[in-house]
């Protein structure tokens, strides 16, 4: 029998949903992390761990998270974060040199929930370019409501510019950050989400968007149409 150890049920469940993310080719070896917050429904103790009732705590893939392990990770691996002072208290393996952005996120509201980072291929190129994504297809313009998908400008990885734009972005966005990508300027995407298995969704429809706005972009260079096709209508509502 395994020893259980702390949010062991979130940790899994977090674990398994980077693998997918490695597997799925929505990261690269290059990096990528996603945090979850957990606000403690009680006080809780597992040997030096100790969990404050009402506390507020980060569960985050590691340092290395596919470099090292290709995104196959136990629960045991996925931290434990003290949200409040950003210092780890459980998990095997290091803290992200990002930790910070995701900081900065939450920080922006309290509502959000989940913090997802990755090199999204697709997504990558409207990043790499610096401009805003056209948000054509209708479940990330209509279903999801994801509205502009805005290109920040470029930051540094890892940098404290980079956590304050971020930080900046998502509290200009008000409640709108609930459910929000932005492509980082040649890094990649970052979700904020209530839902950890929505901000997955988020991820791979917009990857789908990414390549299909290419397409309408070729098509609208060549002349073969006039403007991005949305819902079955020239649309710029995604683009102002």
């Amino acid at each position: 029998m395994t020893e259980a150890y702390v949010f062991e049920a979130e940790r899994r469940d977090l674990a398994s949903v980077a693998r997918e993310m490695f597997n799925r080719k929505n990261t690269n070896v290059a990096g990528g992390n996603i945090s979850v917050k957990i606000t403690a429904p009680r006080d809780i103790n597992y040997g030096p761990v100790q969990i404050k009732k009402h506390h507020d705590y980060l569960i985050m893939t590691p340092t290395f998270m596919s470099e090292a392990w290709f995104g196959k990770l136990s629960g045991a691996q996925i931290l434990v974060v003290d949200l409040e002072t950003g210092k780890q208290i459980d998990g095997v393996g290091r803290l992200t040199r990002e930790i910070n952005m995701h900081i900065g996120a939450y920080e922006a509201n309290p509502g959000i929930k989940v913090v997802y980072h990755s090199h999204a291929e697709e997504s990558m190129f409207w990043a790499t370019i610096g401009q805003d994504m056209p948000n054509v297809t209708e479940i990330t313009a209509v279903n999801q409501k994801l509205g502009k998908i805005k290109c920040l400008p470029y930051k540094e990885a890892c940098s404290q510019e980079l956590a304050d734009q971020v930080h900046e972005s998502l509290t200009a966005l008000g409640d709108g950050a609930l459910e929000n990508i932005f492509l980082l300027n040649s890094h990649g995407v970052l979700i904020t989400c209530s839902d950890l298995h929505e901000a997955t969704r988020i991820l791979e429809t917009v990857e789908w968007n990414a390549k299909i706005a290419y397409q309408e972009t070729i098509f609208k260079k060549l002349g073969l149409i006039k403007q991005y096709q949305s819902c079955g209508a020239d649309t710029t509502a995604f683009l102002d």
